[in-house]
């Protein structure tokens, strides 16, 4: 078994329980089991320290000030293949881009209002996980 880390964005808790139960739903469907689930206000430094490849990106200070603008719903999942299944699962970065029926798909507005994020690989969820769950 694979850990990885699913991050559920502000917009969509802000959208209320319906659209956050959908999205477990669909990750429980796909054969993913929660291990630890939180829901959490990110603070700044936190967040700076999550995103840290991106500091020098001129997107970095926008995407601090999204994910800091609410609570987030924080998920750690477990499955075989883990971090590869949900990256697949949740579709491309840009919802725009994303296969239909894919998670950014059906939720994702916009490149930056993308919905959720998923550890890249085992490395970074190992970091993510780290910094998030302790």
């Amino acid at each position: 078994m694979q850990q990885t880390y699913f991050m559920i964005k502000p917009e969509i808790v802000a959208a209320g329980d319906q659209k956050v139960g959908a999205i477990l739903a669909i990750v429980g469907a796909a054969g993913f089991r929660i291990t630890g689930l939180q829901m959490k206000q990110l603070d700044r430094p936190l967040i700076e320290d999550f995103y840290g490849e991106h500091k020098e990106r001129p997107f970095f200070q926008d995407l601090c000030d999204y994910i800091a603008g609410g609570p987030v719903v924080a998920i750690r999942l477990e499955r075989e293949n883990a971090v590869a299944a949900l990256r697949e699962l949740i579709g491309a970065t840009n919802p725009a881009e994303a296969s239909t029926g894919t998670i950014r798909d059906l939720f994702g507005a916009s490149l930056q209002n993308n919905a959720v994020h998923a550890s890249a690989n085992p490395e970074d969820s190992a970091r993510e996980l780290g910094l998030i769950f302790g």
